[in-house]
């Protein structure tokens, strides 16, 4: 196993969501240790007519490095849990997994634009600047929920 890497973690769903990202938080623990856990948001679905979402964000301190935590971390994960893709890339689903940034770097910046991943995100690392926006992410965050619908639901992940 290599040296530690921070990976952060971006956790939805909309089938179950309570128990969903419950399981995916303790499946989570099986490869490395959670350093934090953000608030599970309740947000409405996005692109498509659904179910709501909760959405929540975690920090990683995993020895996996980067090429290999799809397949070994969030492809398991997602597969234990249910999860299959379809063509429908908007679908109701158990649990989705975005890996948003490791080792400090933000990947993927559609993932950057999103409420549901920067509310959350902005708990765990309120001074991180945006990496377009070069804002505090609790900056962000603040003017994104004036925006968009997304409101706290607590007490789903306590005992984690």
């Amino acid at each position: 196993m290599s040296d530690p890497h921070l990976a952060c973690l971006s956790l939805g769903s909309n089938i179950h969501p309570e128990e969903n990202l419950r399981r995916a938080v303790a499946l989570l623990k099986q490869h490395g240790r959670i350093t934090a856990l953000s608030t599970a948001w309740e947000n409405h679905a996005v692109g498509v007519n659904g179910p709501d979402f909760l959405n929540m964000c975690v920090l990683l301190e995993t020895g996996i490095d980067l090429p290999d935590v799809k397949a070994q971390i969030i492809q398991p994960i997602e597969s234990t849990l249910g999860r299959t893709r379809t063509d429908e890339k908007d679908a109701p689903r158990p649990i989705d997994i975005d890996l948003v940034m490791y080792d400090g770097t933000p990947l993927r910046m559609e993932y950057w634009e999103q409420t549901f991943m920067i509310v959350p995100l902005a708990e765990l690392l309120p001074e991180f600047e945006h990496p377009r926006l070069k804002q505090k992410l609790a900056h962000v965050a603040e003017h994104m929920r004036k925006q968009v619908w997304i409101q706290p639901r607590t007490g789903i992940l306590s005992g984690l």
